[in-house]
């Protein structure tokens, strides 16, 4: 070919290059395309922090009508065929090559929705994790029988909200009407709520954050409740449907079936309901119009997601607060501390009512000097002589609460002579108790220790070390002879008592609602709590005491909370909180305790497990700023027989306004590591207090 021959040649192959552009998705077998915006962009369900991305596949005419984004897909990734979410259409592609088709379509119900992507994206940034896996804590599993028997429109016309339109519950507040009033209006308040205690069912949470949905329902706007477990689930439950009427919300909880749960759940997408009151994953409810996200209690580790990326609904929710313009209402009888942080640095309010100890129960606390004067031994035993003089005297009127901070009967044993935790000889674990007339057992592997002997003094006999809630109950069934006795602990919950005269054992948070309340309550082994040695010991000990006493009468009507265990030789912070009714106070202390000491709130912390050389090798790769601390690594806990001894961990700890660059090196690293096929390392985010 001559030299113009082959400079004519290479325009013209110039020429057909710019006539066709790459980037129309034309494979040169297969289905013909979508005449419409061929092009898919999906979210493809690997699992893998190096594939977290969107990646592009082409539409074939017979699915154009049914793949809209949002719908779940399955799709062709590494010869298989994967789950997916189709996040958008396009009429053009980023990838230059063929695009592979869709394989199917599962559903055409838009399931993923705007809102709940962006909320998804946001808490996958902030923890440090892959938009995957939140979107599986996001979106339930398809039940395909409850999209079919489920209406696609709403109802023509919804019926309208019932109940009373007086809001009794905020009027012992005095910023209560004015929230109410911001909600009303189509306001973004943001507010800390310190719930006052009370034994009246129309003025108790339920009912305040029942008037907060009928405010925010009126104003044309979806409303968001997140408890911490099942039995507030139904609480609220009740007193929304008191309040607002039948059918006029629905409930996520993980005591629901799956097609139960789907079904509320599509009623939320579909607009038949705009109310919703569930558990964690109810944070991420495809709610129309959201105006107002509510979290109770948001101290309860229950709120926590033990998956990664380990998110906390209380953040979620202040994240889907500020993205989606709506109120956010953070309630309960304490002040968690990271809470306080917000109230001090002005993301929150506060809400409270005055200070009335009218209002709250009496509490005493035992074991002090007078007490050892008056009654001897008897004042500092398992039921002090006064808190069974408390219990005796309150039976006369009603019933009598005890808290036990353990389940079970004897759950933690030790050497009768050197009082040396005693130990399963195989793996290390607790010995216990599980009944009077059956050996020690291990609470960890269960292996049965028919003759025990402390490795330090020899001795063959045990005592107790933590007295149960089933031991409990059998000391107060013979100190009060001819008392109807209740027992509530995980597995055999109560809900509620009667107002007559009878003994209530629970374990905290299993404590049942009393009709008019309890005429006592004891806190039995307050040192069970304060002993703890982790970060949110004295925290814990006010949430769950105050949780109990709330249920309590008050003092003007002969309502005595009795604290037993507690050490009387020094002031606790906790202890003092709970005589004095002042959870704010406590709040406020522990904040500034730990910004004095670096600890979180006042810090971000993050936590990454792994083997100790790949931990090494992590570490190297983030290249870390040197004003981010490294803590660490030290092993994982206490090992349990079959663990491997290599588990470690350590801890990163910056100032928050660094949390972004390590945030993003972390996410980075991960990414590497995965595409590497590197042993993983876990990272977590706000790690576990109980870890700290």
């Amino acid at each position: 070919m001559t030299e113009e021959g082959a400079s004519a040649a290479a325009e013209q192959l110039a020429l057909l290059q710019a006539v066709a552009p790459a980037s129309t998705p034309r494979p040169r077998t297969g289905p013909a395309l979508a005449s419409k915006d061929p092009v898919a962009v999906v979210h493809v369900d690997t699992g893998l922090p190096h594939l977290d991305r969107p990646f592009e596949y082409s539409v074939p005419a017979t699915l154009a009508d049914d793949a809209v984004p949002g719908c779940r897909l399955k799709v062709r990734f590494a010869g298989q065929d994967v789950d997916a979410f189709l996040l958008e259409r396009r009429a053009e592609a980023e990838h230059t090559g063929r695009l592979t088709p869709i394989r199917r379509v599962v559903s055409a119900e838009p399931v993923l929705t705007d809102d709940v992507l962006q909320l998804a994206r946001g808490v996958a940034a902030q923890y440090a994790g892959t938009l995957g896996d939140v979107l599986r804590l996001a979106i339930p599993p398809r039940h395909a029988r409850a999209e079919k028997a489920l209406a696609m429109a709403p109802p023509e016309s919804a019926p309208e909200t019932a109940g009373a339109t007086r809001h009794v519950a905020w009027e012992p507040y005095p910023a209560g009407p004015a929230l109410l009033q911001r909600i009303a209006d189509g306001g973004a308040p943001a507010a800390s709520w310190l719930a006052r205690p009370t034994v009246g069912p129309e003025l108790d949470w339920p009912s305040a954050l029942a008037e907060l949905a009928q405010t925010a329902l009126s104003a044309g706007r979806g409303v968001v409740l997140v408890v911490p477990d099942g039995r507030d689930t139904e609480r609220l439950d009740e007193a929304l449907r008191d309040r607002l009427g039948a059918g006029q919300h629905v409930r996520l909880s993980a005591d629901q079936g799956p097609q139960a749960r789907y079904t509320a759940w599509l009623k939320l997408l579909r607009g038949h309901v705009r109310c919703v009151v569930g558990t964690r994953a109810a944070a991420f409810a495809p709610v129309r119009d959201l105006g107002l996200l509510v979290c109770w209690d948001d101290g309860d580790d229950a709120l926590t997601e033990p998956r990664a990326p380990y998110a906390h609904a209380r953040d979620v929710l202040a994240m889907r607060a500020e993205q989606q313009g709506a109120a956010l209402v953070l309630g309960g009888h304490t002040r968690s501390v990271p809470v306080q942080a917000w109230l001090e640095a002005g993301r929150v309010r506060a809400v409270e009512a005055p200070r009335d100890r009218s209002a709250h129960p009496r509490t005493v606390v035992t074991g002090d000097e007078r007490d050892v004067e008056r009654s001897g031994p008897a004042a500092l035993a398992h039921l002090p002589s006064r808190a069974w003089a408390a219990a005796k005297e309150a039976l006369q009127s009603g019933p009598v609460l005890v808290q036990v901070p353990r389940r079970g009967y004897l759950p933690s044993l030790s050497c009768q002579r050197c009082r040396t935790p005693a130990r399963c000889a195989t793996c290390h674990g607790p010995l216990g108790l599980v009944s009077p007339d059956r050996p020690p057992a291990c609470r960890w592997c269960g292996r049965v220790e028919p003759a025990f002997r402390c490795p330090e003094c020899d001795d063959t006999r045990l005592r107790s070390s933590v007295v149960g809630a089933r031991r409990t109950a059998e000391e107060l069934g013979r100190a009060f002879p001819g008392v109807p006795l209740h027992r509530s602990a995980a597995g055999e919950m109560l809900d509620r008592v009667g107002p007559d005269p009878s003994l209530v054992i629970a374990t905290p948070g299993a404590e049942p609602v009393a009709e008019s309340g309890y005429a006592a309550t004891l806190l039995l082994d307050a040192w069970a709590f304060l002993d703890r040695p982790v970060l949110e010991a004295q925290a814990e000990a006010v949430r769950r005491w105050t949780a109990a006493a709330a249920l309590t009468r008050p003092s003007t009507a002969g309502g005595v909370v009795v604290l037993c265990g507690a050490p009387t030789h020094t002031t606790i912070p906790a202890v003092e909180a709970l005589v004095r009714w002042a959870p704010g106070w406590f709040a406020e202390r522990e904040l500034h305790e730990r910004a004095e000491l670096r600890l979180p709130p006042s810090c971000w912390v993050a936590e990454l497990t792994g083997p100790r050389v790949e931990l090494s090798g992590a570490l190297t790769a983030l290249d870390l700023p040197t004003d981010v601390e490294v803590l660490g690594p030290l092993p994982v806990g206490t090992r349990r027989a079959g663990e491997s001894e290599d588990g470690q961990r350590l801890l990163l700890r910056c100032e928050h306004d660094q949390a972004a660059l390590v945030l993003a090196r972390l996410t980075a690293m991960r990414a590497a590591r995965s595409a590497r096929k590197d042993v993983a390392i876990g990272v977590r985010v706000d790690p576990d207090p109980s870890l700290l």
